[in-house]
Formats: structure tokens, sequence, C-alpha cells
């Protein structure tokens, strides 16, 4: 469900198209395919293509509800959380699977009040968070009960009341606190201190805003950091601490820039210059404001040009400028009448979504006192066949007595026979479509050959999963800038078979959106993101999951590879006359006949929640011609095998690839799968496997 929002509302964009989807595959009316991005165009293909070739309805309804927590189109993810509540709103009658069907349910009416709040159509809004709550009280769901309530606190804060606020989003946190879900506690400590400034209790909102702050430092959450660095400078701001505001504010800057988040920036740019302007240094507040101005305008943010336009207009009265004074004063008003008009806009679309819900909720009141009705003629009908058969029982009972007991007691026999080698039956049909289901996910998500080859074309990925799936896979991505033009990378997930294919689809996710959605190239910084986000995914179990990967990143150009490990290392075999001092020196490095093995380790920390985490490192290496890289995962080294069922270990798999290293990499792919099942023999494979070889053409 939509997770712990914050206490600010989203204006959503306006648009229109004639170009609609098939609603007989795409499930809903006026899917506009221009309108997509091309992130929710893939996800809602690939969640599509799933829900027509699955035949369980249970996982069906998973790759909706998949689509709609990983869609942020307001056009389209609310269309198909209306799909998926009137289908669950059925489902729960059925008993056998009452309990999955009733959370599937309250999140989806989580969901619409979650859209409802957005459009500010506040009482429709708590109508849904209280059922959602009711149901997940009844159900035990204490992640569910924890959202809703701070959910629901959000709702009273936007329409100022921040006492009734405070009541839910405290009790929001004390069970988060029982289920000890850390990314959950922070966005509560935040809420609760930005509730308590309100107030003007600036004590007690930097009490709750510095608790925030120590636990997003250690889940490395770095825009929430920054978020919160700028709420305790504006503490210190209000009680004129000005020197202490600028720390953090400063600090706030740092982090904001580094993430890339440019609104963000900008408020606190401004927030900077108006430290410098209560301070009366005017050329750096100048200075200040003016970049924050600019960013404002860039992306188009208009309470930020409104409140720059405004302080630069001040600025300009002390410097005697009453041109750019009376430029920036008009500038200021007139962005404050395009964000009425805004607000204009948002009330009519409030009266018609309001019409819409109220439409529907309509339609399902009159469809239950008809379901309600009918239920009961059912009851009624029922109650004279059960007497009728009762009778007949009797009378057949007495008529035939002890003559057809043994009879009876076969059949019954056969009967519970036969109902056991159904439920087996069914069970094992459970089992495979879940392992199928998995399997088309997970291929989903593998980059294909030939987008890799177009631009790596001396290569060979040897990829063996253990059983059906994978808890290994492959991930790359191609970016044309003036840094790298590659990624690419072998992940090993927690586990192995569906699990670890669950945590893999889980990983590559993750990796795809730091890259693309949050235009990340750096490998460690990918890395630190990536982390963040496998965190946040996990965290919504309540649980303390520490699922995550091992992996070997790198990011190629044309002279050289930038890598960045977690537990995995990078091999590169190269010609020994090639090789630098410290390389040759080095213990990790293996040297046969002219050909030599190079390490670079990676840091010893997954990429998932771990005891002690810090940022990841990365290391830049110019590459030479002919050099061969090598990215994989333990599952080739660890097999057991050979005469004496001992692993392969990684000297033999150095050895392995030295003496191959002047063979194709067809045939090295060949070579390696030839050696891997010689070594195995009659015993079974242990684990999954990914090796990838790279051989660059880069010129001396």
């Amino acid at each position: 469900m939509r997770l712990l929002f914050l206490l600010f509302l989203l204006i959503s964009q306006l648009g229109f198209s004639q170009q609609f989807a098939d609603k007989n595959y795409y499930l809903i009316d006026s899917l506009d395919f221009e309108e997509l991005s091309s992130p929710d165009r893939r996800l809602i293909d690939s969640c599509l293509t799933v829900y027509h070739n699955e035949t369980v309805d249970t996982s069906k309804v998973v790759s909706i509800r998949y689509l709609v927590e990983n869609c942020w189109d307001e056009k389209v993810w609310p269309k198909y959380n209306w799909w998926l509540y009137e289908l669950t709103k059925e489902k729960i009658k059925e008993p056998k699977y009452a309990l999955f069907y009733k959370t599937q349910y309250a999140a989806a009416l989580n969901n619409i009040g979650y859209y409802l709040s957005n459009k500010s159509i506040v009482r429709e809004a708590l109508d849904y968070y209280h059922q959602s709550l009711k149901i997940q009280q009844e159900i035990n769901d204490l992640e569910g009960v924890s959202t809703s309530l701070n959910n629901i606190g959000a709702v009273y804060s936007s329409q100022g009341d921040v006492e009734e606020a405070l009541k839910y989003c405290i009790k929001s946190l004390a069970l988060k606190k029982l289920i000890g879900s850390e990314y959950g506690l922070a966005m509560s400590y935040n809420n609760i201190g930005s509730l308590y400034n309100t107030q003007g209790e600036t004590k007690n909102a930097l009490e709750y805003f510095l608790q925030a702050l120590e636990i997003r430092k250690k889940l490395g959450d770095k825009l929430g950091e920054g978020t919160v660095l700028n709420n305790i400078g504006e503490i210190y701001l209000k009680q004129k601490e000005l020197d202490q505001s600028l720390v953090y504010f400063n600090d706030a800057l740092t982090i904001l820039e580094e993430v890339g988040s440019k609104k963000l920036t900008a408020i606190s740019l401004k927030n900077i210059g108006e430290v410098y302007l209560k301070k009366g240094e005017l050329k750096k507040a100048e200075q200040t404001i003016q970049k924050a101005f600019v960013l404002s305008k860039k992306v188009g943010y208009p309470k930020g040009i409104a409140n720059t336009s405004l302080l630069l207009s001040k600025i300009a009265i002390q410097q005697q400028d009453y041109k750019k004074t009376y430029d920036m004063y008009t500038l200021h008003v007139l962005m404050l009448d395009s964000m009425k008009n805004i607000e204009t806009q948002k009330a009519a679309i409030q009266q018609q979504t309001k019409y819409e819900y109220e439409s529907r909720k309509a339609i399902d009141d009159l469809k239950n006192e008809k379901l309600v009705a009918i239920e009961k003629q059912k009851k009624e009908q029922q109650k004279v066949i059960t007497y009728v058969i009762a009778i007949s029982l009797i009378i057949v009972a007495l008529f035939l007595g002890f003559i057809f007991n043994r009879l009876q007691i076969t059949k019954k026999q056969k009967f519970e026979i036969e109902k056991q080698k159904q439920i087996v039956e069914t069970a094992h049909k459970e089992i495979t479509d879940s392992i199928k289901y998995a399997k088309r996910l997970q291929n989903a998500i593998l980059p294909s050959f030939s987008e890799i080859n177009n631009t790596l074309k001396n290569n060979f990925i040897l990829f063996k999963p253990k059983n059906v799936v994978s808890g290994d896979f492959y991930w790359f991505e191609h970016k044309l800038n003036n840094k790298y033009t590659s990624l690419i990378a072998a992940a090993d997930c927690t586990g192995h078979g569906v699990p670890g294919a669950m945590v893999s689809v889980a990983c590559s996710n993750a990796l795809h959106r730091s890259v693309n959605e949050f235009g990340i190239i750096e490998p460690s910084k990918i890395l630190d993101k990536t982390r963040e986000l496998v965190i946040a995914t996990f965290a919504k179990s309540g649980e303390n999951i520490k699922d995550g990967m091992d992996i070997t990143l790198c990011a190629f150009s044309d002279h050289k590879v930038v890598f960045s490990g977690a537990n995995n290392p990078l091999w590169i075999v190269r010609s020994v006359k090639e090789l630098t001092k410290e390389q040759l020196e080095h213990r990790t490095t293996v040297i046969i006949e002219e050909k030599a093995l190079i390490e670079f380790k990676g840091d010893r920390q997954p990429v998932g929640l771990h005891e002690k985490m810090i940022p990841f490192t990365q290391t830049e290496i110019e590459l030479v011609a002919g050099d061969l890289v090598y990215l994989f995962t333990d599952g080739f080294p660890d097999q057991f095998g050979g005469e004496k069922g001992k692993k392969i270990k990684y000297k033999a798999f150095k050895k392995i690839l030295i003496e191959n290293s002047n063979k194709t990499m067809l045939q090295q792919k060949e070579i390696l799968n030839l050696e891997f099942n010689n070594w195995k023999g009659n015993l079974e494979q242990v684990d999954d496997i990914c090796i990838i070889g790279i051989k660059t053409n880069t010129k001396s």
C-alpha cells in the first residue's frame, strides 16, 4: 500500500490523449500510451504479460498489486487499484484464501484513501482509511495498522487539526517501535516533528527531528537525511540561532546536491540566503538566493520562485536598486496568482473526483443490498432442503440398517483416499504454478544477450540456475554520457529457487531505479542507493529482514573500467609484461607462463541490511589491449565434486580462466561449462552460477 505518505500533498498534472489501449487486454478504460513514462510502460506490459499467462487467481492478483505499488502515474494506478478493489471485495467470501484476499482488499481501500487525500477529499479519504484499518486490525496486520494510523494523521494535519493528527501519528509510532521498522520509525519521527513545529513547540520538534536524522544516517537514506537537516535548520532559524541554522542548511545542501534533488536543493539555497539576509551579509544573501531563484525557475517550482523573488526584492530595496525591486516584487505577485489558479484547477478536479467516488459508493451500496436479499433467500431455501434431506436420510437409515453398513464404510474409505489424492494434486499444481510464475518474473528482469552484445561485443555469460529459477542474476544498462557507456553486474541474492528469485526481482528493480529514476551512474553510489531501496522494500513487511545481495558492478568506458563490489571481487587476466610492479608483487596475483590474473576486492558488506553499513567504495582501473574482465558469483568455486567430493575452490577457478584466456569468449564459456559438469559428476548442483567474461578492445 502507499506507505507513510508525507504531510505534503502533491497536485496531479492534467493531460489528454485520444490513443487508448485495448481494455480486454489492459483491464482498464482510457489507458493512454502517449502519456506513459518508459518505466511505467515497461512495468505495465511486464505485469499484464504475467497476468494473462498465469492460471492461479492469487498469482494474477499479486501481479496487479505489484503494478499498483510501483506505478506512480495518478492517471493509471488508481484505475488498476479500483479493479483490484472490486475483485478482492468479491473474493474475500472464498474461505480457502480469505486471509490473502482480505490483506489485498485492505491495501486497495488504503490506496483509495491515499488518492482521495491527495485530492483533498477529506471525509471520503478518512472513510476508506478507517475501513482499511478495521480489516487490518481484524487480521492482526500490524504494519498495515501502523500505516493507516499514520495516513489518517496526515489527513487531519492537512486540515489544520494538529492535535488529532498527533494522536494518530503517535499511535503509529508506537507500533513501528513494536515491529522494529527503522524506515517507518524515521518517517514517523519526521512527521511528528513537523506537527510539533506547526504548533510552535520547537523543543519537541527538534527532539523528534534529531531521532529521524539518526535513523536516516544509519539507513544511508541521503534524500531523507537532507530533508530532515532542512527541518532542523528551520527550527534554529525560528529560534534566531543563525549560525547554528546555517550549519544545518549547508549540510542539507551538500547532501541534496549529491543526490540530485533540484527542488529540495533550491529550498536549501533559499534558506541559506535568508540566514545571510538576517545576518546583514547582503552580497552572500543575493548570490545564494539568486542561485535558488534560477534553480526554481529551471524545475518549474512556483512557490520557490515566489519566495526567492520576494527576498530578492527586499535585497534590492537595501541596495537602492528600485527597478529590480519592482521587477522582483511583480514576479512575486505573479507567482502567487499562478499558485491561486492551480488551486482553482485543483478544486475543480476535487469536485469531479468526489462525484466519481460517490457514484461508485452508491453502486456498491446497491450491490450490497441486493446481495443481502439474495443471501437471505438462499438461506431459507437451504433450510427447507436441509429438513427434507434429513428426513429422507432417517427413513433410508431405518430401512436399510445393518445391510448397508459395511458398504458405507467402504465408500467412506474410498472417498477419503480420493480426497487426499486431490489435495496432494492441488498442492503440487499450486507449487508448480508458483515456480512457473517466478520464472516468468525473473526472465522479465534479465537483459537480452543481443542488448549486451550491441555494446560489449566480445563477451560470454554462463548462467546456470540450481533449480528452475535462480537467486543469481545478471544486469545491464547502457548510458550515453561523458563518463561511462555501459554498466554490467553479476549478482547473488539471498537464497536460491523461488525465494531467491523473488529477492532477485526486488534487487534488480532497485538497480534499475537507481540508474533510470535517480540518474546515478557511479558504481559505488548505485550500490548505496540500491541498498537504500532494497532495505525500504523489505521494511514494508514489518520484520527485520536481512535479505539482499552480493554483487560485482562495473562501468565500462573506452579506456577504463570502474568497479564496485559487495563481498564479491573483480578479476582481470592480462599479459605479464603489462603488469605494474605493485600488481606483479601482490599476494593475490596468480601468474601462469605469460598470463597473470589480478584481483580487485569489493567491500565486506552486502547490498542489504547489515550490522555495520558504510558507503560503498569504487576502484578505477586503466585497461590495456586484450584485457579479459571477469565478474562472477560463488556458485562455480563452491561446487562439490571430483574424486574426493570436495569444492572446486577459487585457486582452480583462476587456473582455468588463465589457461584458456587465449581462446575465444564462446570457447571459454563452453570450457567452463564442461569443467563444471565433469567436476560435479553425479552430485547435485549446490548453488546458482553466473559468470560474465568481457574481452576489451582498448588500444595500448
